[in-house]
């Protein structure tokens, strides 16, 4: 994926169109989006608030033990059931999503930082230090993103930090070399090559001219790499390396209850159903985000 970024258009006046009202800009955007868009958009407002404010949906203590209710199917009082312990499983759900989204989130940013250093590097540094950062992010390449991921782990050990360090380290070659790219494209750009005509010193123009409109897409990218980093780093919890029991993490939720699929299908249903939402939504909003950006390019 690369987004071609094109400087500001500047006004006849000398002010940036960027400056234009910021209602006009956001009716421009809201325009033309379709349905499935809208719903994507308040399924991950839901999944956020459920994160970030938990308290307003919680309905019982995700970690309170009452063995007399254990195995109960979703009813009125456990609107997902209960688990083997007599857990209230919507709200393990609701508060997994804090750490779910939260493991995402680290996973992206450390990506993001590895694979910018990288990649802005190799595209501002040269032929040579560029072919080396190429063979480099080539042999992370020939790793699934997944396997380095585990490879990491088996180095470092288990954990929730862990976890989110080694998606972070397994997605950061992707993010290398799209930053890469989009790092050359704004060196041959000619704002950069006015600036160098002007005397500019080339720091200055890393820092205040090249970096920041690399970064311009950045957005996109967290949006489009937190969905796939919340399946990672909940694959890793499933396997029993990222959070550990009894953490009402969604990973660790899909593993605690795959031994009951027979006699309790929804412990495991659910958290599975609430990582796939957030993949999808994330995605969805990504995409149409990264559209609306190209589109307006």
């Amino acid at each position: 994926m690369s987004l071609t970024l094109k400087p500001a258009p500047v006004a006849a006046s000398g002010t940036p169109a960027a400056a234009a009202p910021a209602a006009s800009r956001a009716a421009r955007l809201l325009r033309g989006t379709p349905a499935g868009v809208w719903v994507a958009a308040a399924l991950l407002l839901f999944l956020v608030l459920a994160a970030v404010v938990p308290f307003l949906f919680l309905r019982q203590d995700p970690f309170e033990i009452d063995p007399a209710n254990a195995f109960q199917a979703p009813n009125p009082a456990h609107l997902f059931g209960t688990d083997q312990n007599g857990r209230d499983v919507f709200s393990r759900v609701i508060s997994g999503a804090g750490q779910s989204l939260l493991l995402g989130l680290a996973a992206t940013a450390i990506g993001l930082i590895l694979g910018g250093a990288l990649g802005i590097t190799a595209g501002v540094a040269g032929k040579r230090i560029d072919s080396l950062i190429c063979r480099f992010v080539e042999i992370l390449f020939a790793f699934p993103g997944l396997l380095l991921a585990l490879i990491v782990i088996a180095v470092s050990g288990t954990g929730v930090v862990t976890a989110a360090i080694a998606v972070g380290i397994g997605s950061a070659p992707g993010y290398a070399r799209m930053l890469r790219t989009q790092t050359l494209q704004v060196v041959a750009s000619p704002y950069v090559e006015t600036a160098l005509a002007l005397g500019r010193s080339r720091p200055h123009i890393l820092w205040h001219t090249i970096v920041p409109n690399v970064a311009r897409p950045l957005f996109i990218l967290v949006t489009l790499g937190i969905g796939q980093a919340i399946v990672w780093a909940s694959s890793l919890s499933f396997l029993g390396l990222g959070a550990q029991p009894p953490a009402a993490e969604w990973g660790a939720m899909l593993a605690d209850g795959r031994n009951y699929l027979q006699v309790a299908w929804w412990i495991a249903a659910f958290p599975g159903v609430f990582i796939t939402l957030a993949a999808l939504t994330t995605t969805v909003v990504g995409h149409h985000l990264q559209r609306r950006l190209e589109a307006e390019a």
